[in-house]
């Protein structure tokens, strides 16, 4: 049987033992042929963090690249451009994995051309405890494949049957490395703060490969959900943080769907996150209404800035300071 080669991509930033915890579960993988490529975004590490990354790097066990900026998507598009595997993987820096994650991952891509991305499951622990664990979910409903709501109805912790899916999880996916060279992919660095939903653009992006995203049950880990660090270069209560949480989901609209599919979308995110109906069940005060409603209005108008800016300007600002990118053609 014949091997794929995988790239396992980790950007980090301001993490350190569950950095160290995940290097190691990655370096405890019994698949053949798997690099490992560190993103490094954090300023300064404890000495612990530093040294552990030195040495791997030292001795060739992880290519440690470290950045002077903090972006997730910049980050994902540094590790590609130096990734040399069949398959790229993209990991948190906050994860779990078992020895045969690697494999359960590869095994999907052989003799299954019409795949190109695999997306993982992931044991999300504080949706798991809102769950209670017991939630199972065979098949998606129709609405998951729908890209106007789908992002209310696309469940990869409580589903348990491999089936197509519009778009994977960043923390657990793979892709088909030479379909970033055949047809321009790149993660959209527009996407700020905690980069929310730029994993959903480029899965979209990604429907012009005319290739499947299949989701894969057992190629699943555990995903701890650090609350600082990681992507996190704001606070996720900040004001900046919520403003940018609604940037990003108006682009993700502007930037892929079609006027009636945002119409649908924008609605819902207002229902949902807005006036906090289910599943997002947040606080009904009117106070706390009038304040989300406040942030929505200003991420609308930051993304419609955005969208326009996109007429001569594709953002991938951090990609630009790297001496291997090159522009679209």
């Amino acid at each position: 049987m014949t091997s794929l080669s995988m790239s396992v991509v980790i950007p980090t930033f301001r993490r350190e033992a569950a950095l160290r915890d995940t290097i190691a579960d990655v370096l405890k993988q019994d698949y053949p042929q798997f690099e490992v490529i560190v993103v490094d975004q954090t300023a300064e590490h404890e000495p612990e963090t530093q040294t552990y990354l030195q040495e791997l790097a030292d001795s060739g066990q992880i290519d440690w690249y470290c950045v002077d900026w903090a972006s997730l998507p910049g980050a994902r598009n540094y590790a590609v451009r130096r990734a040399s595997g069949d398959i790229i993987v993209f990991i948190d820096d906050d994860v779990q994995l078992e020895p045969h994650y690697l494999e359960t991952h590869a095994r999907n891509y052989r003799d299954r051309p019409e795949i190109g991305a695999v997306a993982g499951r992931v044991f999300d622990r504080m949706k798991l405890a809102d769950s209670g664990g017991a939630l199972k979910i065979e098949d998606l409903p129709p609405e998951a494949m729908d890209p106007g709501i789908a992002w209310y109805h696309i469940d990869l912790v409580h589903t348990i049957k491999p089936q197509q899916v519009l778009s994977a999880r960043g923390c657990n996916m793979s892709f088909r490395r030479e379909l970033f060279e055949k047809f321009n992919l790149r993660f959209d660095e527009r996407y700020r703060g905690s980069a929310v939903r730029e994993e959903s653009d480029f899965c979209l992006q990604f429907r012009k490969t005319n290739r499947q995203i299949w989701y894969d049950p057992e190629a699943s880990l555990i995903h701890l959900g650090e609350e600082t660090g990681g992507c996190h270069d704001i606070g996720t209560k900040s004001v900046q943080y919520q403003i940018t949480f609604y940037h990003n989901h108006f682009f993700l609209g502007l930037h892929n769907l079609t006027p009636g599919q945002c119409l649908r979308f924008f609605s819902k995110l207002f229902d949902c996150h807005v006036l906090g109906h289910p599943p997002c069940n947040k606080s009904g005060s009117p106070v706390k209404i009038l304040v989300r409603f406040a942030f929505y209005k200003l991420g609308l108008l930051k993304a419609l800035k955005t969208w326009i800016q996109s007429l001569w300007d594709d953002g991938q600002v951090y990609s630009r300071q790297d001496e291997k990118f090159e522009p679209l053609g």
